[in-house]
């Protein structure tokens, strides 16, 4: 499967912790190649036991499966896959009611792992932001404001960042020699005025 739907709350549960979605990211990036939990933790540098669970709950969701077995030492031992190359919420997620959307684990859970992953690759000396212009082959971005738009403005903005995002995601990974691995998070929302209270005068 390309692109998955996500839908319901349990598998919206399982997505809800950076490390199972590093162990997702992880499948998505090997795929098609099966990759064992030690494979997985060795990418990570996480201990193999501390993987296991979160392996069996995205399998329970259907986000990853087995792909093969094998016997390793009298073991056997499995091999997964990713279910999908893509994940996308679906608009009823963010639906609002008593509790807190069901979403909201899922997208903080991003923004954790995104958080960990750009502080490793960054220490690491990894990741320059550096505009092209001063001769950076690899130029990235960086962008934190708040600003007052008018709901047309909003809208046009949204709609260009999906343009550009369903362009990227259309084109699919580069065969190049020199493409590098790219990571791209967004985020994009109104804040509402607080509610009224009517019961004061």
């Amino acid at each position: 499967m390309k692109e998955r739907e996500v839908t319901d709350v349990a598998t919206l549960k399982a997505l809800a912790d950076p490390l199972r979605l590093a162990v997702l990211g992880v499948l998505m990036k090997r795929d098609p190649e099966p990759v064992s939990v030690k494979e997985i933790a060795a990418a990570l540098d996480e201990a193999p036991t501390k993987l296991y669970r979160h392996v069996k709950q995205l399998e329970q969701t259907g986000l990853v499966y087995v792909a093969e077995t094998r016997l390793v030492s009298g073991i056997v031992e499995s091999r997964y896959r990713s279910a999908q190359q893509s994940l996308r919420l679906s608009p009823q997620v963010y639906a609002e009611g008593d509790e807190p959307p069901a979403a909201l684990g899922a997208i903080l859970a991003a923004m954790d792992l995104v958080r960990a992953d750009f502080r490793r690759d960054f220490l690491a000396g990894r990741i320059d932001l550096t505009p092209a212009a001063q001769g950076n082959p690899h130029p990235g971005k960086f962008a934190h404001a708040t600003f007052r738009l008018s709901p047309e403005r909003l809208r046009r903005l949204r709609a260009r960042l999906d343009d550009a995002l369903d362009e990227v995601f259309a084109e699919g990974d580069s065969t190049d020699p020199d493409a590098v691995e790219v990571a791209l998070f967004a985020l994009l929302y109104a804040v509402r005025p607080p509610a009224e209270d009517g019961g004061q005068g």
